[in-house]
């Protein structure tokens, strides 16, 4: 009988020629291997914004049309996992995740506050327990975890390290209406059977004091406590097809409360009288053949008593750490394609050394305030984005990427271009 033995979140769209594996199945079936698994990934970037930093740079355009660009060094993720095979059906994953080379509190211009510097304490700081669960195997097709897991609603939470997007950071669009990488504590039931791959999640419930004008539910899973609070609860789903060669088709959908889901809980107040109704659809494929790789995503969002948010208590007392002043929006979405050819093909000696250069393009659009809530508009979160770059890869497991990339914003706002370099891997070292 095979042992199922963890390989957590290995990447089968870059290093075969069959369309891309789900990255929440972090179990196969394999032999000879050690119970024991080491891996990660990680980024370092480099990004030249040819636009303003200022804060008012939506709010008085004319007045920052000439300022200089600026640039940065960053460490987005540098992530480490870690799993067992206990024997019998049992297994253990553990995901660490470092992001920015940084741990702690933060500080923050917040732009939706006018400027305001903020502290922001996030759970953990800038160090998270991205994943840790126990999972018990029945059968390929049945399996159990229960812990803290990947969400795997949309494209790019299913899909998030770095050789499974062309693009120098994780694609945008659902990078800001969503969390990213989405992970909660809750249990879940998932399996393949034929061309299917399912997962279904019961989850603790979205933070609605949390939710902004300018990235929606993104922060939704942040605590600032000791604990995730599990006042109200959600669910997830997602279904993938496997039919066609290369092609793997997606469907992935989220449901839950989202107001009332604070410390201390306030059973007779505003989470008696709101539910912040959160559902979120998503439909994402990924084809890999004929030396092509093209990926695609649509997202649309709905949210519940959105217009009530703005006057909940935690959201104006100057002392919670939840204080957001902006209106939230209704409805968000984000869509996205990307196409990349591998050029290398057709050149025999570095085919032969399995050397691979994907000229690629990338067109996305989204908005996470697509619904003006009472009236007020904030017009600079419309947004469409257009990359155009190579990815090389010397080897499997590392790429080498470059883009020119531009923002296009509604008229009355300064177009925001880029330059962004990068180098990312992805292995498991034992």
């Amino acid at each position: 009988m095979k042992r199922f033995l963890f390989t957590l979140l290995i990447m089968n769209l870059c290093l075969t020629g069959n369309a891309q594996e789900s990255n929440a199945d972090s179990i196969q079936q394999t032999k000879k291997i050690s119970r024991l698994n080491v891996g990660g990934y990680g980024e370092v970037n480099y990004t030249r914004n040819f636009f303003s930093d200022h804060v008012s740079r939506y709010s008085q355009p004319e007045e920052h049309k000439n300022d200089p660009s600026h640039g940065r060094f960053d460490i987005p993720h540098a992530v480490i996992y870690l799993g067992y095979d206990f024997g019998k059906g049992w297994s253990f994953g553990t995901e660490i995740e470092f992001e920015h080379g940084g741990t702690g509190i933060a500080y923050e211009k917040e732009d939706e506050e006018g400027g305001e510097w903020e502290q922001e304490t996030e759970k953990g700081g800038e160090v998270e327990l991205e994943q840790f669960w126990l999972q018990k195997s029945f059968a390929r097709w049945a399996n159990i975890r229960a812990g803290h897991i990947v969400v795997p609603v949309g494209l790019n939470n299913a899909h998030h390290e770095p050789l499974n997007f062309f693009t120098v950071y994780r694609p945008e669009g659902e990078n800001t209406i969503l969390p990213s990488t989405w992970h909660q504590t809750g249990v879940s039931f998932w399996g393949r059977y034929r061309d299917f791959r399912y997962e279904a999640q019961f989850l603790a419930g979205l933070n609605a004091d949390n939710f902004t004008n300018v990235g929606w539910i993104n922060k939704g899973t942040s605590s600032p406590l000791e604990f995730d609070v599990a006042n109200k609860y959600g669910a997830s789903l997602r279904i993938d097809n496997y039919s066609v060669s290369g092609l793997r088709i997606g469907l992935s959908g989220y449901y839950g409360h989202s107001i009332g889901n604070t410390y201390p809980n306030d059973a007779n107040g505003t989470g008696a009288t709101y539910k912040g109704k959160v559902a979120i659809g998503a439909i994402d494929f990924t084809y890999n053949d004929h030396n092509w790789i093209v990926r695609g995503q649509a997202d649309y969002g709905y949210l519940g008593d959105a217009a009530e948010l703005k006057y909940m208590y935690n959201r104006l007392n100057s002392k919670s750490p939840y204080k957001h002043s902006a209106f939230v929006s209704s409805n968000a979405y984000a869509y996205g394609l990307e196409a990349g050819y591998n050029i290398f093909s057709q050149i025999q000696s570095l085919h032969q050394k399995n050397q691979r250069l994907y000229l690629f393009s990338r067109f996305e659009a989204y908005n996470p305030y697509a619904s003006d809530t009472k009236g007020v508009s904030y017009d600079y979160t419309d947004v469409k984005r257009f990359a155009v770059g190579i990815n090389y890869h010397p080897i499997k497991q590392i790429v080498i990427k470059g883009e020119y990339s531009r923002r296009f914003l509604k008229s009355l706002y300064n177009d925001e271009p880029s330059v962004n370099i990068g180098v990312a891997y992805e292995g498991f070292f034992l």
